[in-house]
Parts: C-alpha cells; structure tokens; sequence
C-alpha cells in the first residue's frame, strides 16, 4: 500500500490516529439517488450491472468524485456469494432479492457448496483493479461483504424479512443444523473477503443488515463464534470495519466478535457507545432520513454528532445506514462539504 494511501484520513481514522479534518463517506454513496448512476445503468438488469467490472467501477469512482468523500466503496451487492454455492438468485422489480430455491431442508443444507471466489466471481478482482486505477491515489477503496447471520438469513427466508421465521424456526428447532448453514457461509465469507484484499481493497466492511432481528442471548448462542472466525481470518492485512444495525442492545457482544472500527446505525448514542465497546475507532451515525429535511436542519444534525464527538481521534462520519433512492443530492454534497469544514 502506497505511502498516501496509508495516510488518507479514512485510513489514519480506522486506526485511531487523529486526522487534520473528520474523514466521511456514506453507506450506498453510489446509488440511484444520483442521476450519473442511472445514466450507467441504463437497463441493465441488477444482478448482470453487478457483474459488469466497468460499470461496476465507473458508478463506484463517480460517486467518489461527485461526493469528495474521504474512500469509496466497491459497487456490489451482498449477495451474488450466494450463487456459487447453488442458490438461484434475482432481482425482481418492487422486491428486490429473490432466491427461488431457499435453504429449508437437510437436504439444501448438505447442498450448500463452497467455490473459490477467484473462480467463481472474477469479476470482482476486474472491477476492484478497475476502480483502484481510476481513483486518487489518496483515496482508499473499501470493499465489503455479508456477515455470516444475514447471509444465512437471505439463504433461508429467501427475500427480505419482517419476521425471520424460517430463520428462527430453524436456529431455534435444529440449532445443529443452523450452525452448519453458518460454518459455510463464514467458509464463504472468509474466502471472498481475502479475494477482495488480494485483488487491491485497502478496508474491508462487514454488513450485517439483519442481525438486529435477535436478542443479546440467540446472538451470543448462535452468531457470535461465526462472526469472530470471519473477522479474525480477515484482519490483520488491512482495517475491517464491524456493521449491524437495529439493535444497540448487541454491540457489546458484536464489539467482542472483532473489528478495527464499529459502525453504529443511528440508534445508538455515539459516544457513549464508543466507550461502551472499547474499541479505537467508530463510524457513524446520522439518520439516512434526516437527508431529507431543509438543509439547515441536515447540518445541524451532523453538528450536533461531531460536537459530541468533540475532535476524538478514530471517529469515520458516515449515516446509520445507506443513502435512500429519493434523497436530494444537493443535501448529500453540504453535508459532506460542512463534515470536511467542520472544527471544533
């Protein structure tokens, strides 16, 4: 890693080091609240837009330079892991992910295989050597991927959930078997993760979109011990940031699952999450709604965040969760520009 890259803002942050101004970038910067991501697309089915390295690259590098924002983040989808390991997966219009074969028996279970991800998803590896001789060379490249519990849980429901029940049904009523649909996906995770730092990401982001569905103990029981292995296999070549969001009851035990900076959504005070956990580094944490109010009040919501962060080293501005499709650009570029101009 090039000596500017080691000290980009982002990076100095993830490591606790103080920074001359608070590093920012946001979860889903590169999406359809942009009209240059649309003139990309075009009609470009999700799943091949995905798979395609240089669109891929193209409305991850946009998003960075259009934003000013401190890192960027590879344009993929949590899912496409999943098709290797013999799940149909598409994306249907006006309800998103769709596996047509869940995972709901022994049988699925034992099914379940795991590929070599430079064999199975080159196109990553295309798309990553792509954007990273496309950006700055200041600016880092974050890639990222599932957490073992919502890559289980996408695998099992089959869609988005309100509930969990298949999931619940099965961690509860067969928690051997659950535990085996865990060890593959943190087998795949593990695998995909490392492809991505081979092939030139200088961070790593951990999604675990669903894990706020559990209570403190079925997390401890059931997730914890897959989360660690994942998080302790991947660290130690570059930052990985720990994310889960819709349970502020779990971040201690996430916090003990591992990560080099934990994102919070924005259910959790900052602060006192911070020393909570313990860790060096934090990332987080306005409201993806709070984008949609008058300008004044977006940036008196950051204000009121980084006061209290009050110049402590380690903190990542970001939202408590992506960037929403209707969200008015103009107060996505303020409020990058005010973190940037912001002193305490």
């Amino acid at each position: 890693m090039t000596d500017a890259l080691q000290q980009s803002a982002f990076l100095k942050a993830c490591r606790g080091e103080a920074t001359d101004f608070t590093p920012i970038w946001l979860n889903r910067q590169a999406g359809r609240y942009m009209k240059e991501y649309h003139q990309v697309k075009g009609d470009t089915p999700s799943l091949d837009f995905f798979k395609t390295p240089h669109l891929s690259a193209q409305v991850t590098c946009d998003a960075q330079r259009i934003l000013g924002v401190d890192a960027a983040i590879l344009f993929a989808d949590l899912l496409p892991i999943l098709e290797p390991m013999g799940l149909h997966l598409d994306y249907l219009p006006g309800i998103g992910p769709d596996i047509s074969n869940p995972v709901r028996t022994h049988a699925d279970i034992d099914a379940l295989r795991i590929a070599p991800a430079h064999e199975s998803m080159a196109y990553i590896e295309a798309a990553i050597r792509l954007i990273r001789a496309e950006l700055p060379a200041d600016i880092p490249l974050i890639g990222f991927g599932g957490a073992p519990f919502t890559l289980a849980s996408y695998a099992i429901e089959g869609k988005g959930s309100r509930n969990y029940i298949h999931v619940k049904q099965l961690m509860l009523s067969d928690p051997a078997a659950f535990s085996v649909v865990m060890q593959k996906m943190t087998d795949a995770a593990i695998d995909y993760l490392n492809y991505q730092v081979r092939s030139g990401v200088q961070a790593i982001q951990i999604f675990d979109s669903w894990v706020g569905a559990l209570s403190v103990e079925d997390y401890r029981e059931h997730v914890l011990g897959h989360t660690q292995r994942l998080i302790k296999a991947v660290s130690g070549t570059v930052p990985v940031i720990h994310f889960g969001t819709g349970n502020p009851a779990l971040l201690p035990a996430m916090a003990e699952a591992g990560g080099d900076v934990m994102a919070l959504d924005w259910r959790a005070p900052l602060m006192e999450s911070w020393d909570l956990m313990g860790c060096r580094a934090v990332q987080g944490n306005l409201d993806p709604v709070a984008l949609f109010a008058e300008q004044p009040a977006v940036l008196k919501a950051a204000g009121n965040i980084l006061s209290a962060v009050a110049g402590r080293p380690g903190h990542i501005f970001n939202l408590g969760h992506g960037i929403l499709p209707e969200t008015p650009v103009d107060n996505v570029k303020a409020l990058v520009d005010f973190v940037h101009e912001f002193r305490h």
